[in-house]
């Protein structure tokens, strides 16, 4: 039987990120994805990213100088992002082709195939059985020996609904877009250096829409977790008001996106999810690149550890640490998210604070920096009770 220390099941940004970590500290690793998958995603990634995980600027489909919030009764608030800063955009097609090639550079080895379920030797020990492309049903699938399996297998995860208690319950939001050729000037509204987005209830009922632009294309979707709301029609009825239904279509796309953190990542022996998997994916932005290659670091060290000592009690570890560093921010978003998303009453009033220039401040640096921001503690005062009004609608949004 084919073995390796470390299957990984999923080569999104996760499970590549995983990978090459892995295989660059001398562990035999074997990445295992399905062919043609590509997720619906704005991608959108921070400067610290790009930084941390050393992204060339080639990747980098658009710099995003500003973003514009769109109200339901149309008010449009733009947020333009101080001191030369600027949002990554990247491909996804591209981007996660780019780390699987770079994990493999490191020694992982690459196998194409659809994970079907974990079994366990004479000795206890996990064997992945997966189903190569092409194979009919009755075929007998392949299978790897391995010390670890790490499910990067995105929010509905087969790894982790077959292995990790609590990983079908996962909450997510239905996403959908749609990829575009990119307008000439004056042909929509729409700007190349500008995402926009679009807290309407007949965009969504619960999220938003959004129109991220990617140099030569660009998305346009929304996403809602209201089961069984007509995502197509919606973004219809957004290129329409945005004039981008007169431009060709490339491709069309489909996930859930998940919003909470699982409760647990592992399953106490040798089992562990990372990045949409594992639920990492901020509520209310629905932002998952940085946290889900940021997870996988997390998932790979405590990954070595366990490989090392052999104690299962190391793979606990990548949880907990995620937690304190981004736990906070999760849970703020979370209310925020269950808040201001709920009604376009609700909505109208969450675009007429993001006119506050504190708020806009405050917002890129927590966003650039993927951390709150303590340094500025009277803006921190001044938001809050301007918050505060709007809560007790002592002010007109």
């Amino acid at each position: 039987m084919d073995s390796a220390d470390v299957v990984v099941v999923g080569g999104g940004p996760a499970g590549a990120t995983a990978a090459e970590m892995l295989a660059r500290a001398g562990r035999s690793v074997v990445l295992l994805d399905r062919d043609g998958r590509i997720k619906p995603c704005g991608g959108a990634i921070p400067p610290r990213l790009v930084g941390d995980f050393d992204i060339p600027s080639e990747l980098i489909v658009a710099r995003i100088g500003s973003a514009r919030m769109v109200a339901p009764s149309q008010r449009r608030v733009p947020m333009p992002i101080e001191d030369g800063g600027y949002v990554g955009m990247v491909d996804r097609e591209h981007f996660d082709e780019w780390l699987r090639v770079r994990a493999a550079a490191a020694g992982a080895r690459r196998l194409t195939g659809t994970f079907e379920q974990i079994e366990r030797d004479a000795d206890g020990g996990a064997v992945v059985r997966y189903r190569a492309p092409g194979l009919a049903k009755d075929a007998a699938s392949g299978a790897i020996a391995a010390r670890l399996v790490i499910g990067a297998d995105g929010a509905r995860s087969a790894v982790g609904r077959q292995n990790i208690k609590g990983a079908d319950r996962m909450k997510f939001v239905f996403a959908y877009h749609e990829i575009v050729r990119s307008p000439v000037a004056g042909e929509a509204d729409f700007d190349s250096r500008r995402c926009d987005v679009y807290y309407q209830g007949v965009i969504s009922p619960d999220f938003y829409g959004w129109v991220f632009p990617h140099g030569a294309t660009a998305s346009i979707g929304t996403g809602s977790a209201e089961k069984g709301y007509g995502l197509r029609p919606a973004v219809a009825r957004l290129r329409a008001a945005t004039g981008l239904d007169r431009v060709e279509t490339i491709r069309r796309e489909g996930a859930p996106i998940p919003l909470k953190p699982l409760r647990r990542w592992d399953n106490g022996r040798d089992v562990i999810l990372a990045g949409d998997a594992a639920g990492v994916v901020a509520p209310a932005s629905g932002e998952g690149i940085y946290y889900a290659m940021i997870s996988a670091r997390m998932v790979a060290e405590a990954g070595l550890a366990f490989l090392a000592t052999g104690d299962a009690r190391a793979l606990s570890t990548a949880r907990k640490v995620f937690m304190r560093e981004h736990g906070r921010v999760f849970w703020i978003l979370g209310i925020m998210q269950t808040f201001w998303y709920r009604s376009d009453r609700q909505r109208e009033r969450f675009v007429a604070i993001c006119r506050d220039k504190d708020v806009q401040r405050l917002t890129w640096e927590a966003y650039m920096n993927k951390k709150l921001v303590r340094a500025r503690p009277a803006a921190h005062i001044k938001i809050f009770f301007k918050d505060l009004a709007h809560l007790l609608r002592l002010v007109s949004p």
